[in-house]
Protein backbone atom coordinates (compact mmCIF):
# COMPACT_ATOMS: atom_id res chain seq x y z
CA UNK A 1 0.00 0.00 0.00
CA UNK A 2 1.24 3.61 -1.04
CA UNK A 3 1.16 5.40 2.00
CA UNK A 4 -0.31 8.51 1.30
CA UNK A 5 -2.15 11.44 3.27
CA UNK A 6 -5.81 11.28 3.37
CA UNK A 7 -8.59 11.96 0.82
CA UNK A 8 -9.49 15.94 1.53
CA UNK A 9 -6.70 16.76 3.88
CA UNK A 10 -3.55 18.53 2.67
CA UNK A 11 0.49 18.96 3.81
CA UNK A 12 1.18 22.51 4.36
CA UNK A 13 5.26 22.90 3.11
CA UNK A 14 6.84 25.76 5.08
CA UNK A 15 7.26 27.88 2.16
CA UNK A 16 3.15 27.69 1.82
CA UNK A 17 3.09 27.46 5.91
CA UNK A 18 5.21 31.13 6.23
CA UNK A 19 1.47 32.88 4.16
CA UNK A 20 -0.36 30.66 6.61
CA UNK A 21 1.65 32.33 9.57
CA UNK A 22 1.36 35.43 8.19
CA UNK A 23 -2.66 35.83 7.47
CA UNK A 24 -2.42 33.95 11.30
CA UNK A 25 -0.44 36.82 12.97
CA UNK A 26 -2.38 39.57 10.99
CA UNK A 27 -5.42 38.08 12.19
CA UNK A 28 -4.23 38.23 16.21
CA UNK A 29 -2.70 41.69 15.93
CA UNK A 30 -6.21 43.00 14.41
CA UNK A 31 -8.28 40.89 16.94
CA UNK A 32 -5.81 42.53 19.78
CA UNK A 33 -7.06 46.00 18.57
CA UNK A 34 -10.66 45.29 19.15
CA UNK A 35 -9.50 43.50 23.38
CA UNK A 36 -10.34 39.96 22.09
CA UNK A 37 -7.85 36.93 23.25
CA UNK A 38 -7.88 33.90 22.24
CA UNK A 39 -9.04 30.51 23.40
CA UNK A 40 -7.93 27.04 22.61
CA UNK A 41 -10.97 24.14 22.93
CA UNK A 42 -10.66 20.45 21.93
CA UNK A 43 -10.58 18.86 18.57
CA UNK A 44 -12.72 16.69 19.41
CA UNK A 45 -16.09 17.30 21.62
CA UNK A 46 -19.11 15.02 22.54
CA UNK A 47 -21.78 14.54 19.69
CA UNK A 48 -24.21 16.22 21.50
CA UNK A 49 -22.21 19.30 21.79
CA UNK A 50 -22.51 20.00 17.80
CA UNK A 51 -25.64 18.40 17.09
CA UNK A 52 -27.60 19.97 20.03
CA UNK A 53 -26.42 23.16 18.44
CA UNK A 54 -25.73 23.19 14.82
CA UNK A 55 -29.18 21.66 14.28
CA UNK A 56 -30.16 17.79 13.83
CA UNK A 57 -31.58 18.64 10.90
CA UNK A 58 -28.59 20.31 9.22
CA UNK A 59 -26.31 19.10 6.72
CA UNK A 60 -23.33 19.57 8.72
CA UNK A 61 -24.73 16.81 11.20
CA UNK A 62 -27.02 14.56 8.83
CA UNK A 63 -24.16 14.58 6.38
CA UNK A 64 -20.62 15.64 7.33
CA UNK A 65 -19.39 14.86 11.41
CA UNK A 66 -16.86 12.77 11.84
CA UNK A 67 -18.30 11.25 14.66
CA UNK A 68 -17.42 7.68 16.38
CA UNK A 69 -17.74 5.71 19.84
CA UNK A 70 -14.65 5.81 21.65
CA UNK A 71 -13.15 3.37 23.85
CA UNK A 72 -15.41 4.18 26.83
CA UNK A 73 -17.89 4.02 24.81
CA UNK A 74 -18.70 7.94 25.03
CA UNK A 75 -20.17 9.42 21.20
CA UNK A 76 -17.43 11.51 20.36
CA UNK A 77 -17.42 14.26 17.17
CA UNK A 78 -14.02 16.20 15.86
CA UNK A 79 -15.35 19.59 15.54
CA UNK A 80 -17.12 20.39 12.76
CA UNK A 81 -17.34 24.37 13.54
CA UNK A 82 -15.77 26.44 16.43
CA UNK A 83 -18.75 28.46 17.94
CA UNK A 84 -20.34 25.30 19.46
CA UNK A 85 -17.00 24.39 21.72
CA UNK A 86 -16.49 27.86 22.68
CA UNK A 87 -20.27 28.47 23.70
CA UNK A 88 -19.63 24.98 25.44
CA UNK A 89 -16.71 26.17 27.02
CA UNK A 90 -18.06 29.69 27.87
CA UNK A 91 -20.45 27.68 29.92
CA UNK A 92 -18.43 25.20 31.70
CA UNK A 93 -15.53 27.67 32.88
CA UNK A 94 -18.23 30.17 33.93
CA UNK A 95 -17.64 33.41 32.08
CA UNK A 96 -21.29 34.83 32.13
CA UNK A 97 -19.97 34.99 36.26
CA UNK A 98 -20.62 38.87 37.35
CA UNK A 99 -17.00 39.24 38.00
CA UNK A 100 -16.00 38.62 34.22
CA UNK A 101 -15.77 41.79 32.41
CA UNK A 102 -18.20 42.16 29.99
CA UNK A 103 -18.83 42.02 26.74
CA UNK A 104 -16.27 38.67 26.74
CA UNK A 105 -14.55 38.67 22.91
CA UNK A 106 -12.39 35.89 22.33
CA UNK A 107 -11.02 34.30 18.96
CA UNK A 108 -10.01 30.77 17.85
CA UNK A 109 -7.74 29.48 14.78
CA UNK A 110 -7.70 25.66 14.56
CA UNK A 111 -8.92 22.72 12.30
CA UNK A 112 -12.17 21.66 11.35
CA UNK A 113 -13.35 18.30 10.03
CA UNK A 114 -16.53 18.12 8.17
CA UNK A 115 -16.58 14.64 5.58
CA UNK A 116 -18.08 16.74 2.25
CA UNK A 117 -16.65 16.46 -1.43
CA UNK A 118 -13.40 18.03 -1.62
CA UNK A 119 -12.99 21.32 -4.14
CA UNK A 120 -10.89 24.53 -4.41
CA UNK A 121 -10.52 26.17 -0.79
CA UNK A 122 -12.77 23.35 0.76
CA UNK A 123 -11.31 20.32 2.24
CA UNK A 124 -12.22 17.93 4.89
CA UNK A 125 -9.66 18.83 7.29
CA UNK A 126 -10.19 23.12 6.71
CA UNK A 127 -8.54 25.71 9.45
CA UNK A 128 -10.89 28.62 10.74
CA UNK A 129 -10.47 31.26 12.14
CA UNK A 130 -13.26 32.91 14.15
CA UNK A 131 -14.41 35.33 16.75
CA UNK A 132 -17.13 35.39 19.46
CA UNK A 133 -18.47 38.47 21.75
CA UNK A 134 -20.81 37.49 24.62
CA UNK A 135 -22.88 39.47 26.56
CA UNK A 136 -23.55 42.51 24.66
CA UNK A 137 -27.16 42.62 23.20
CA UNK A 138 -26.12 46.20 21.96
CA UNK A 139 -26.37 46.23 18.18
CA UNK A 140 -23.07 48.23 18.20
CA UNK A 141 -21.40 44.70 18.78
CA UNK A 142 -23.03 43.43 15.31
CA UNK A 143 -21.54 46.48 13.21
CA UNK A 144 -18.13 46.18 15.56
CA UNK A 145 -17.87 42.80 14.72
CA UNK A 146 -18.91 42.86 11.48
CA UNK A 147 -16.37 46.58 11.02
CA UNK A 148 -13.70 43.98 12.59
CA UNK A 149 -13.95 41.32 9.68
CA UNK A 150 -13.76 44.22 6.93
CA UNK A 151 -10.64 45.98 8.72
CA UNK A 152 -9.06 43.18 8.29
CA UNK A 153 -10.25 41.89 4.74
CA UNK A 154 -9.06 45.74 3.77
CA UNK A 155 -5.82 45.64 5.78
CA UNK A 156 -4.77 42.31 3.66
CA UNK A 157 -5.44 43.82 0.39
CA UNK A 158 -8.78 41.89 -0.69
CA UNK A 159 -10.60 44.04 -3.24
CA UNK A 160 -14.23 43.82 -4.31
CA UNK A 161 -15.96 43.04 -1.07
CA UNK A 162 -19.71 43.53 -0.82
CA UNK A 163 -21.47 42.63 2.67
CA UNK A 164 -24.44 41.39 2.30
CA UNK A 165 -27.17 41.46 5.20
CA UNK A 166 -30.04 40.20 6.93
CA UNK A 167 -32.16 39.44 9.90
CA UNK A 168 -33.59 36.76 11.46
CA UNK A 169 -35.61 38.06 13.53
CA UNK A 170 -36.36 36.93 17.11
CA UNK A 171 -37.68 33.23 17.48
CA UNK A 172 -41.49 34.47 17.04
CA UNK A 173 -41.15 36.53 14.31
CA UNK A 174 -39.22 33.61 12.93
CA UNK A 175 -41.84 30.86 13.44
CA UNK A 176 -44.29 33.42 11.81
CA UNK A 177 -41.97 33.50 8.74
CA UNK A 178 -41.33 29.81 8.53
CA UNK A 179 -45.32 29.27 7.80
CA UNK A 180 -45.46 31.80 5.59
CA UNK A 181 -42.58 30.02 3.05
CA UNK A 182 -44.03 26.39 3.73
CA UNK A 183 -47.50 27.77 2.61
CA UNK A 184 -45.77 29.64 -0.22
CA UNK A 185 -43.58 26.80 -1.43
CA UNK A 186 -46.04 23.60 -0.59
CA UNK A 187 -47.93 24.04 -3.84
CA UNK A 188 -44.64 24.29 -5.92
CA UNK A 189 -42.94 20.86 -3.77
CA UNK A 190 -42.51 18.57 -6.89
CA UNK A 191 -40.84 21.48 -8.95
CA UNK A 192 -38.13 21.25 -6.04
CA UNK A 193 -34.50 19.36 -5.72
CA UNK A 194 -34.72 15.99 -4.17
CA UNK A 195 -32.45 17.73 -0.66
CA UNK A 196 -35.56 20.94 -0.72
CA UNK A 197 -37.97 18.57 -0.73
CA UNK A 198 -36.68 16.84 2.33
CA UNK A 199 -35.35 20.70 3.78
CA UNK A 200 -38.95 22.02 3.53
CA UNK A 201 -40.46 19.61 6.25
CA UNK A 202 -37.58 20.11 8.31
CA UNK A 203 -36.11 23.42 7.91
CA UNK A 204 -37.84 25.38 5.04
CA UNK A 205 -35.36 28.31 5.72
CA UNK A 206 -32.52 26.66 4.22
CA UNK A 207 -34.13 26.01 1.00
CA UNK A 208 -33.58 29.89 0.45
CA UNK A 209 -30.05 29.38 0.00
CA UNK A 210 -29.78 26.17 -2.31
CA UNK A 211 -27.87 26.93 -5.26
CA UNK A 212 -29.72 24.12 -7.31
CA UNK A 213 -31.36 25.85 -10.14
CA UNK A 214 -35.37 24.79 -9.62
CA UNK A 215 -34.80 25.81 -6.49
CA UNK A 216 -33.49 29.72 -6.97
CA UNK A 217 -36.35 29.92 -9.22
CA UNK A 218 -39.21 28.83 -6.95
CA UNK A 219 -38.01 31.29 -4.29
CA UNK A 220 -37.51 33.85 -6.66
CA UNK A 221 -40.73 35.55 -5.68
CA UNK A 222 -41.08 33.84 -1.96
CA UNK A 223 -42.32 36.21 0.86
CA UNK A 224 -39.32 38.22 2.57
CA UNK A 225 -38.62 37.95 5.98
CA UNK A 226 -37.90 41.14 6.73
CA UNK A 227 -41.66 41.74 6.15
CA UNK A 228 -42.35 39.44 9.22
CA UNK A 229 -40.30 41.45 11.65
CA UNK A 230 -41.69 42.19 15.41
CA UNK A 231 -40.95 45.88 16.60
CA UNK A 232 -38.29 44.61 18.74
CA UNK A 233 -36.12 43.16 15.59
CA UNK A 234 -36.95 45.62 13.37
CA UNK A 235 -35.76 48.39 15.79
CA UNK A 236 -32.55 46.07 16.40
CA UNK A 237 -31.58 45.55 12.40
CA UNK A 238 -32.77 49.68 11.41
CA UNK A 239 -29.82 49.99 14.20
CA UNK A 240 -26.86 47.60 12.69
CA UNK A 241 -27.94 49.73 9.19
CA UNK A 242 -27.56 53.44 10.67
CA UNK A 243 -24.21 52.47 12.54
CA UNK A 244 -23.14 50.05 9.41
CA UNK A 245 -23.25 53.85 7.11
CA UNK A 246 -21.58 55.99 9.92
CA UNK A 247 -18.82 53.84 9.83
CA UNK A 248 -18.89 53.96 5.69
CA UNK A 249 -19.15 49.98 5.51
CA UNK A 250 -21.08 49.89 2.13
CA UNK A 251 -23.27 46.72 2.55
CA UNK A 252 -26.46 45.01 0.75
CA UNK A 253 -29.67 43.48 1.85
CA UNK A 254 -29.91 39.74 0.64
CA UNK A 255 -33.50 38.48 2.38
CA UNK A 256 -32.26 34.96 0.67
CA UNK A 257 -29.22 34.23 2.56
CA UNK A 258 -30.21 32.50 6.17
CA UNK A 259 -26.77 30.54 7.15
CA UNK A 260 -27.10 26.70 7.43
CA UNK A 261 -27.01 26.52 10.80
CA UNK A 262 -29.85 26.76 13.59
CA UNK A 263 -28.79 28.88 16.36
CA UNK A 264 -28.98 32.71 14.60
CA UNK A 265 -31.23 35.21 15.59
CA UNK A 266 -31.37 38.85 14.62
CA UNK A 267 -28.21 39.95 12.32
CA UNK A 268 -26.81 37.24 10.16
CA UNK A 269 -24.10 38.57 7.37
CA UNK A 270 -21.93 36.70 4.87
CA UNK A 271 -18.89 38.94 3.64
CA UNK A 272 -18.72 38.16 -0.43
CA UNK A 273 -15.71 38.84 -3.04
CA UNK A 274 -15.49 38.18 -6.31
CA UNK A 275 -12.32 35.93 -7.54
CA UNK A 276 -12.38 34.31 -11.45
CA UNK A 277 -15.63 36.11 -11.85
CA UNK A 278 -17.41 33.89 -9.58
CA UNK A 279 -18.98 35.32 -5.95
CA UNK A 280 -16.87 33.38 -3.35
CA UNK A 281 -18.27 33.97 0.53
CA UNK A 282 -14.78 34.72 2.47
CA UNK A 283 -16.74 35.14 5.76
CA UNK A 284 -20.00 34.75 7.51
CA UNK A 285 -21.45 34.96 10.77
CA UNK A 286 -24.27 36.63 13.02
CA UNK A 287 -26.52 36.83 16.06
CA UNK A 288 -26.84 34.02 18.81
CA UNK A 289 -28.34 35.01 21.73
CA UNK A 290 -29.62 31.94 22.26
CA UNK A 291 -27.28 29.43 22.62
CA UNK A 292 -25.64 30.33 25.91
CA UNK A 293 -28.81 29.43 27.72
CA UNK A 294 -29.27 26.09 25.11
CA UNK A 295 -26.12 24.68 27.11
CA UNK A 296 -27.23 25.54 30.59
CA UNK A 297 -26.19 28.74 31.20
CA UNK A 298 -28.06 32.09 31.86
CA UNK A 299 -29.18 34.14 28.69
CA UNK A 300 -26.75 35.71 26.92
CA UNK A 301 -26.40 37.61 23.77
CA UNK A 302 -23.91 36.26 21.48
CA UNK A 303 -22.18 37.39 18.33
CA UNK A 304 -19.68 35.78 16.00
CA UNK A 305 -18.55 35.23 12.57
CA UNK A 306 -15.68 32.42 11.15
CA UNK A 307 -13.89 32.43 8.15
CA UNK A 308 -12.04 29.69 6.30
CA UNK A 309 -8.25 30.39 6.23
CA UNK A 310 -7.36 28.05 3.04
CA UNK A 311 -10.29 30.43 1.20
CA UNK A 312 -8.38 33.40 2.38
CA UNK A 313 -5.56 32.66 1.41
CA UNK A 314 -6.97 31.44 -2.10
CA UNK A 315 -8.46 34.86 -2.55
CA UNK A 316 -5.24 36.58 -1.90
CA UNK A 317 -3.63 34.61 -4.35
CA UNK A 318 -6.34 34.61 -7.11
CA UNK A 319 -6.33 38.45 -6.67
CA UNK A 320 -2.59 38.80 -6.82
CA UNK A 321 -1.94 39.78 -3.66
CA UNK A 322 1.93 39.51 -2.48
CA UNK A 323 2.29 38.91 1.43
CA UNK A 324 5.01 40.76 2.65
CA UNK A 325 6.75 37.50 4.13
CA UNK A 326 10.81 37.82 5.44
CA UNK A 327 12.37 34.70 3.88
CA UNK A 328 15.98 35.75 3.78
CA UNK A 329 18.58 34.61 6.08
CA UNK A 330 20.73 37.22 8.17
CA UNK A 331 24.49 34.47 7.78
CA UNK A 332 25.31 32.01 6.27
CA UNK A 333 28.55 30.35 7.70
CA UNK A 334 30.40 28.50 4.64
CA UNK A 335 32.59 25.22 6.43
CA UNK A 336 35.68 24.49 5.04
CA UNK A 337 36.93 20.95 6.34
CA UNK A 338 35.28 18.67 9.23
CA UNK A 339 38.39 20.09 11.46
CA UNK A 340 36.48 22.83 11.70
CA UNK A 341 32.80 21.60 12.37
CA UNK A 342 32.62 22.11 16.19
CA UNK A 343 33.97 25.89 15.93
CA UNK A 344 31.29 25.79 13.08
CA UNK A 345 28.91 24.70 15.54
CA UNK A 346 29.57 27.09 18.19
CA UNK A 347 29.59 30.22 15.85
CA UNK A 348 26.34 29.46 14.31
CA UNK A 349 24.60 29.05 17.97
CA UNK A 350 26.40 32.32 19.41
CA UNK A 351 24.75 34.67 16.09
CA UNK A 352 21.57 32.81 16.37
CA UNK A 353 21.53 33.93 20.92
CA UNK A 354 21.79 37.30 19.90
CA UNK A 355 18.81 37.36 17.64
CA UNK A 356 19.43 36.59 13.98
CA UNK A 357 18.61 34.31 11.53
CA UNK A 358 21.03 31.52 10.48
CA UNK A 359 22.32 28.62 9.20
CA UNK A 360 25.53 26.64 8.00
CA UNK A 361 26.48 23.82 5.69
CA UNK A 362 26.98 20.59 7.22
CA UNK A 363 27.35 18.86 4.37
CA UNK A 364 31.04 19.10 3.87
CA UNK A 365 30.54 20.04 0.20
CA UNK A 366 32.70 22.06 -1.62
CA UNK A 367 32.72 26.14 -1.41
CA UNK A 368 30.94 27.16 -4.70
CA UNK A 369 28.45 24.72 -3.51
CA UNK A 370 27.94 26.31 0.00
CA UNK A 371 28.08 30.02 -1.70
CA UNK A 372 25.42 28.91 -3.60
CA UNK A 373 23.35 27.78 -0.92
CA UNK A 374 23.95 31.29 0.66
CA UNK A 375 22.00 32.86 -2.46
CA UNK A 376 19.35 30.28 -2.26
CA UNK A 377 18.30 31.23 1.21
CA UNK A 378 18.85 34.75 0.61
CA UNK A 379 21.70 35.54 3.04
CA UNK A 380 22.21 38.98 3.81
CA UNK A 381 25.76 38.20 5.30
CA UNK A 382 28.59 35.99 4.42
CA UNK A 383 31.21 34.46 6.83
CA UNK A 384 33.63 31.54 5.79
CA UNK A 385 35.04 29.55 8.32
CA UNK A 386 37.97 27.48 7.73
CA UNK A 387 41.25 25.96 9.74
CA UNK A 388 43.48 29.22 8.71
CA UNK A 389 40.53 31.43 10.35
CA UNK A 390 40.63 29.33 13.69
CA UNK A 391 43.73 29.43 14.10
CA UNK A 392 44.35 33.53 13.53
CA UNK A 393 40.96 34.25 15.17
CA UNK A 394 40.36 36.20 12.49
CA UNK A 395 37.34 35.96 10.30
CA UNK A 396 35.86 38.03 7.07
CA UNK A 397 32.18 39.62 6.88
CA UNK A 398 30.88 39.59 3.77
CA UNK A 399 27.80 41.69 2.79
CA UNK A 400 25.96 38.87 -0.04
CA UNK A 401 24.30 41.91 -1.97
CA UNK A 402 26.91 45.03 -2.11
CA UNK A 403 29.71 42.46 -1.55
CA UNK A 404 31.83 44.65 0.65
CA UNK A 405 34.26 42.76 3.61
CA UNK A 406 35.18 43.70 6.81
CA UNK A 407 37.49 41.89 8.97
CA UNK A 408 36.69 41.12 12.87
CA UNK A 409 37.43 38.39 15.51
CA UNK A 410 35.64 35.22 16.76
CA UNK A 411 35.17 36.37 20.00
CA UNK A 412 33.70 40.19 18.37
CA UNK A 413 30.94 37.93 16.01
CA UNK A 414 30.13 35.74 19.15
CA UNK A 415 29.38 38.70 21.12
CA UNK A 416 28.56 42.16 19.13
CA UNK A 417 27.19 40.99 15.42
CA UNK A 418 25.18 43.70 15.36
CA UNK A 419 27.57 46.34 15.70
CA UNK A 420 29.56 44.41 13.02
CA UNK A 421 26.26 44.61 10.74
CA UNK A 422 26.37 48.14 11.10
CA UNK A 423 29.68 49.05 9.59
CA UNK A 424 29.20 45.92 6.74
CA UNK A 425 25.55 47.58 6.22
Amino acid sequence: MKLQKPKGTQDILPKEAAKWQYVENFARETFKKYNYGEIRTPMFEHYEVISRSVGDTTDIVTKEMYDFYDKGDRHITLRPEGTAPVVRSFVENKLFAPEVQKPVKMYYIGSMFRYERPQAGRLREFHQIGVEAFGSPNPATDVETMAMAYHLFTDLGIKDITLHLNSLGSPASRVAYRQALIDYLTPMKDSLSKDSQRRLEENPLRVLDSKEKEDKAAVENAPSILDYLDEESKEHFDAVREMLEALDIPYVIDTNMVRGLDYYNHTIFEFITKVDKSDLTICAGGRYDGLVEYFGGPETAGFGFGLGLERLLLILDKQGIDLPLEESLDVYIAVLGSSVNSKALELVQAIRKQGFSAERDYLGRKIKAQFKSADTFQAKTLITLGESEVESGQLTLKNNQTRQEITASLEEIKTDFASLLEKLN
